[in-house]
């Protein structure tokens, strides 16, 4: 797997994603399974859920209930080693060094820097300081961080809200090609259109409950 170090590498695992009775004092219950080159796009009102909900997948938030992917359970398992299989996007990801190269391990930054490009920035920006990124730059950069380690589950929220119409379209494309290689995508947005472009399935998130639309 280019671009992975064997301590930054995701576990092999394969088969479904597997959500049984998930819930949080404030959401849920959900059932929910999702299998491999397949899309679930949640939309809703801000405030409904929808991050909560991939928080808890994420085993982020205090949560109750199962999710597995294939034979692995997530309770068998230490959190951030779960988080390398099923890792979470947030909205405005953290960015806890000056410069970016130092988010990437060294053995993933020509393979992050190839990614960088494909999603239309500028090479210079991967030698240069966090704080001259703008925010969609910022954006991508963290969707870069995730992609570089090809976790077999994408849990995005909000990935393209900061975004240009192009930049958009560079970031669909890549979620479309990694979908076709067997990726399993759990994404919130709040632009019903991206759960058609991308071949999603669609659910709206209603007072901490899924629905289908």
């Amino acid at each position: 797997m280019p671009g992975c170090s064997p301590s930054s590498r995701p576990d092999r695992v394969g088969g479904a994603l597997r959500i049984r009775g998930l819930r949080s004092a404030l959401a849920g219950p959900f059932d929910l399974d999702i299998e491999p080159g397949s899309a679930v796009a949640v939309t809703g009102a801000s405030g409904s859920g929808k991050s909560l909900f991939l928080r808890m997948v994420a085993d982020l938030d205090p949560n109750d209930g199962s999710v597995r992917l294939g034979a692995q359970d997530r309770r068998a398992m230490p959190a951030p080693r779960w988080r390398r299989i099923a890792t979470y996007v947030a909205a405005e990801s953290g960015w806890w060094e000056e410069g970016v190269a130092a988010h990437f391990a060294p053995e993933e930054r020509d393979a992050a820097g190839e990614l960088a490009g494909r999603f239309g920035l500028r090479p210079e920006l991967m030698a240069g300081p966090v704080l001259r990124l703008s925010t969609g730059e910022r954006q991508r950069l963290a969707l870069v961080r995730a992609f570089v380690r090809t976790p077999p589950v994408l849990l995005l929220d909000e990935p393209t809200g900061p975004l240009d119409p192009a930049s958009v379209a560079r970031v669909e494309e890549m979620l479309r090609q990694r979908l076709a290689a067997g990726l399993i995508l759990l994404l919130a947005t709040h632009d019903p259109g991206q759960a058609t472009r991308i071949g999603a399935r669609h659910f709206r998130m209603e007072a901490g409950r899924l629905q289908e639309a």
